[in-house]
Order: C-alpha cells, then structure tokens, then sequence
C-alpha cells in the first residue's frame, strides 16, 4: 500500500540538477517550458535595452558626437565586437566560480548601471556640447572631452554588463529541458528556436519604439527607455527562481573544469615522446575521438616513472578537451559569416540616411527602421522553420531536429553571401541615381531612390539569422562538455565579436589606402562619392571562401556522442 507520505518517492528526477533549495530537481516541478519563458522574458528585456543603443549608435556618433563616417563605423564595430568578446570572460566566471545564476544577477546590475550613466551623458550632450561661436573656449571643449569620456565608459559598461548576461541566460534556458530525456529533448532544440524568435521580437520593439523616440524626441529619453526594460527583465527573472533547475556538478567533476582541461593539454605535452599504444578511446570508436586526436589521448599514458599513473587523465577529461579542441575549425570558418553580418548597424543605415524616407507626407522614418525587417523575417520564418520545414526533414533524414546544425550554419553562410550581393547591387543603383540627378557633392541632399530598395537585404539577412546564428547557438551549446556551455555560447558570440573588430580593421585599412592622396575613400563621409558597393562586393567574396571552408571542415567533423546523432 502507498501512502500519502511516499507518494514523493514516485518523482522522476534530473540528473546532475537541483532546485532553488539545493534539492534533487523533480521534472514535474521545475523546469521545462514554465521556467524557460521567465529566462526568454529577461532575454527579450536585455535585446530590447541592447538593440536601443546599438541600432541607431552610428547615427548618435555621426550626429551629436560629430564623428565621421569611417571613425564612426569603426567605433561602432569595436564596441559591437568586443560586447561579443567579452562574454568568454563572463562564461568563465559562470562555469568555473559563481554559476549561471548568481552571474546573470550581478551582471544584469552592472547592465543597469551602464544604462543609466548613458542616458546621464545623453542628457548632458545639449548643456556641454561646444557651439561655433565658443569652439575656441578651452573649458568648454574640456567639458565636451570629459563628456566623451562618459559616454564611452557607460558605453563600455554596457558591454561587461553583458558580458555575464548573454551567453549565461540562454544556457541557462537550455539546462531547463533535461538531454536524456526523450520527451525534453526535442523540446531543447525548439527551445533555441523559440528563444531567437522572442529575442528578434524585442529587437523589433527597440528599433520600432527606441530609435523613433531618439530621432523625433530626445537622445537621452532613447537611452533611458532600455534602462527601464532591462530593470523590468531582472526584476521577472528572480520571481520565476523557484522554478528553474540550476546545474549540480557530478562528484568525480568537482575539480574545476577548466583545470580538468588544461590538465590534459599539459600532461599530452609533457607524453609528446612517449610510444602510442592502443587506448581506450582507439580501441572504442563509439566514444568519438577521431584519429586525429591521437595527440591528446597521450594524456592517457603514464610515463615510465610513474608507475601509479597518479598523473594520468581520465577518458572522460580528454574526450572533453577533443571536443573542445574540435570546435576551433568551425569557429574560424563561421568568422566568413561575422564579418558580413557587422554591416547591419553601420553602413546599411548610413546608406538609407541618404535615401527617399518618407511614407506618407510629414511623416519620415529614421534611417535605422529597417532594421525591424530582420526581426520581422525571424519571426515569420521560425514558426514556418519549426512547424513546416523540421518536420518534412525530419521524416526525409530520421533526425529528430531535422537538419544538423552545421547544415543550418552553412545555409545561412549561403543566404549572407547572397546578402551582400544584394546590397552591392543596391548601392550601385544608389550611386547612379545621385550621378543622374546631379546630386554626387551634394551629400545633404536626398537622392530620389526610395528606402524600400534596402528591404531584400534586409530580409535575406534575417533568414540567413534563422540558420546560422541559431545553428551556431544550438551546435556550441551541444558539443562541448556539460559544465561548460556558458563556454560554448560564448564561443558563438566571440565568433560574432571578432567578425566585428575584424570588420573595423578591414574599414580602417581600406579607407587609410583609398583616401590617400586626396583620394576618394570607400567610405568618404559624402557615400556619393564613396564606393560601399566595392565594399559589399569583397564582403561577398570573403564569405562564399569562407562557406568552402566550412564545407571542407564539416566533412570530417564527428558529433558529440551525447547528442545522439
């Protein structure tokens, strides 16, 4: 006979999981999609805050901060790539000490901080900013400079902000949805869909209402409505804590996972000399580890001296290095994809800037607006993705998400090379429109060419989105070890953060070797006389090389035994 009292007993449990009280985590108490919609809720707040400075930075710096075009675009890309850098660091810290949790917390009040120091500086733009008749006055161009020096530090505040944010929320969304359970499983992969989905809604939101407010109202009330949203995010973030599972290291991975890591690669090294003998991962194919990594199963010998082999990794410690070790060809290779996908929020609008905006008469829409169209085709494309296209695939390739991730990356890489020849077809239109009308040194004046011409690259770039960048999520959330998948989502982000710096050094170089001489830069300040087509087409190059590549490094790639696949 069951009794009330052992009625408990019968909950089915998730391994390697607890629940806020340090308790074994019961599946049918936390977890699973009622605790992953309160982590989507705080990753739409910080998209939305994010999205409300960065899609409009370029017109910000253009305009109150007097920058030019090249400089701007370059402060742009440096921001942009090292906000996408620096999430390696907040992942170490999250996996190896604090937890996902506790960071996502401390993280989301220096994101707070940053914000409201920005809207300050904002604010006070209009007081300190110099005028053309006291642009001598030494104070004042002090104050303008101490200014700057705000902006640039809130801005950057921002970027540690969400340092431990972005790569700890979303694997923190992921841990909800339990990898060996067959009902939870498929639910993880949708979940990575669903996740982008929401976060492009935000996106929409912030381009829609921030960019809006901040051109027809004022920069600092642009600044300070993100501040809010993300303040809203952290505050539902903590009411859903009962209900989440956070991640409970099995004991034999109590050691620090990084020192496990670097364990192997330092004990491989010092056995470089030894003899290879057979090991337990060669004699065992099925545990993954491919000939190639012959080097690092010698941190699986002992050396003659050692006859305890107290030194010796575990099989488990060096199949994780492999899988860490493994992942490198395919970050490069998505860098082909980085690069191109920095344009969005520097020259895509600039372009715009100078083109037809008005809908309907005495209303114009900001440069920037267009970049809703990316969120917009997100959020049409992934029900269709995920109700429509999975399922066909689903049954063609017996896989339970469809396609593989690294297919859905190299979709996309397709669609972003498609991309810039788009936008390199639609800038030479641009540029002829304005040398037919007599409008090449007249940069103030708008060119007779509506904005709707910049809406397919719009679209193709919110699809190629869908593919890679949730592909990208997705693949590095699943091949790397379990305690470290803050590292893994961070490796997606640092992909996207050295494609931007690598973006800024290409302008910086380009616009240094067109622009000398008095010559005509790519990216001179009046676009006429520019040549971003030549620009978009070299961008189009350099990601179809680096699709081959991708192709080239996919072929020989083995899945993570854990998936699967």
């Amino acid at each position: 006979m069951v009794t009330t009292e052992e009625t408990p007993l019968l909950e089915d449990y998730v391994i390697d999981a607890v629940d806020h009280a340090g308790l074994a985590a019961g599946k049918s108490s936390t977890g699973r999609w009622k605790a992953a919609w309160f982590i989507i809720g705080v990753e739409v707040g910080e998209r939305f805050a994010y999205y409300g400075i960065a899609s409009n930075l370029i017109s910000y710096l253009t305009g109150p901060l007097g920058q030019s075009t090249a400089v701007a675009a370059t402060n742009v890309n440096a921001w942009s790539g090292i906000s996408s850098l620096l999430p390696v660091l907040g992942a170490f810290v999250a996996d190896a000490f604090l937890g996902r949790y506790q960071t996502i917390i401390i993280a989301s009040l220096i994101y707070v901080l940053g914000l409201a120091l920005l809207t300050l500086s904002a604010f006070l733009v209009p007081i300190s900013s110099p005028t053309d008749q006291n642009v001598e006055n030494g104070e004042v161009l002090t104050t303008s400079s101490l200014l700057n020096v705000l902006f640039f530090f809130s801005l950057y505040l921002v970027a540690i902000g969400q340092s431990g944010h972005k790569p700890c929320v979303q694997a923190f969304g992921a841990d909800q949805f339990d990898e060996n359970d067959p009902k939870e499983k498929p639910d993880r992969s949708s979940f990575f869909n669903w996740w982008y989905l929401s976060m492009s809604a935000g996106i929409c939101l912030a381009v829609i209402v921030v960019v809006y407010v901040q051109e027809a109202f004022s920069w600092a009330l642009g600044f300070g409505i993100p501040c809010v949203f993300m303040v809203i995010s952290l505050v539902l973030f903590v009411l859903g804590r009962k209900s989440y599972r956070y991640a409970s290291r099995r004991s034999e991975e109590k050691i620090n996972p990084f020192t496990r890591i670097g364990r192997v690669l330092f004990v491989a090294f010092r056995n470089r000399r030894l003899c290879q003998v057979q090991t337990e991962l060669e004699a065992n194919p099925s545990q993954g580890s491919p000939e190639r990594s012959r080097f690092l199963n010698k941190a699986l010998l002992a050396p003659n001296a050692s006859s305890e082999g107290e030194n010796e990794c575990s099989v488990t410690d060096v199949e994780d290095c492999t899988a860490l070790v493994r992942l490198i060809p395919v970050w490069l290779t998505t860098l082909a994809y980085a690069i191109p996908y920095a344009q969005y929020l520097t020259f895509f609008i600039k372009q715009g800037a100078t083109m037809e905006r008005t809908i309907v008469p005495g209303v114009t829409i900001p440069a920037a607006f267009l970049q809703v169209l990316i969120g917009i085709s997100i959020v049409l494309f992934v029900p269709i993705y995920e109700r429509v296209l999975v399922p066909i695939a689903r049954s063609i390739t017996k896989d339970p998400c469809g396609i593989t991730t690294l297919r859905r990356i190299g979709t996309g890489m397709i669609l972003a090379t498609l991309t810039m020849v788009v936008a390199a077809m639609v800038e030479s239109k641009r540029l002829e429109t304005a040398k037919e009308h007599g409008l090449i040194d007249q940069p103030k004046v708008t060119i007779p060419m509506s904005i709707w011409w910049l809406i397919p690259q719009y679209l193709l770039l919110g699809l190629a989105d869908v593919h890679t960048l949730v592909g990208m999520q997705e693949f590095f959330y699943s091949q790397v070890p379990t305690e470290l998948r803050s590292i893994g989502l961070a490796l997606y982000l640092s992909s996207l953060g050295v494609g931007s710096l690598l973006s800024g050094l290409l302008i910086s170089l380009i616009d240094l070797a067109t622009g000398r001489d008095a010559g005509n830069s790519w990216f001179n300040t009046n676009l006429n006389r520019g040549h971003l087509d030549y620009f978009y087409w070299l961008l189009a190059v350099i990601s179809a090389v680096g699709f081959f590549a991708f192709l080239f490094i996919c072929k020989s790639y083995v899945y993570r035994r854990v998936d699967g696949v």
